[in-house]
């Protein structure tokens, strides 16, 4: 079946809460999965996680790599991730715990600067590409 006749699936990684606003937490359609943005919180709980960017970066990314697991696709698969950081001096903490959790080639990235919600320092989605549906 061609990939534009496929359905798109809803993935939701197993314990976790659903979101509180109305997005899935990723979408696969085909052999593409797109993680939707993921924040530093604890997927059973929803309680922030961590105080640094640092951890929050780490904690993002576990959860990215989460739904990733839960479609079936892994750290590999990742093509692009972009990365929201509420403070451009964040940058560099971020740049050291993102490089701990993902490994070379590193995928593409676009790093932005927004404003999120109080407590939150880093927001990351991801689109990844897997060779099966």
């Amino acid at each position: 079946m061609p990939d534009s006749a496929k359905p798109r699936t809803a993935i939701t990684p197993p314990g976790a809460q659903p979101p509180p606003v109305p997005l899935s937490p990723g979408i696969r359609r085909g052999g593409i999965v797109q993680v939707a943005g993921q924040i530093a919180n604890d997927p059973a709980t929803g309680a922030l996680v961590g105080d640094t960017v640092a951890e929050q970066t780490r904690a993002c990314l576990r959860n990215v790599l989460a739904v990733l697991d839960a479609a079936g696709a892994t750290e590999q698969d990742i093509v692009m991730l972009r990365v929201y950081l509420t403070d451009v001096a964040h940058f560099a903490e971020m740049n050291t715990a993102y490089a701990e959790l993902l490994s070379r080639p590193y995928p593409a990235r676009t790093t932005v600067y927004v404003g999120l919600p109080p407590g939150l320092l880093v927001e990351i989605d991801a689109l990844a590409v897997t060779e099966s549906a």
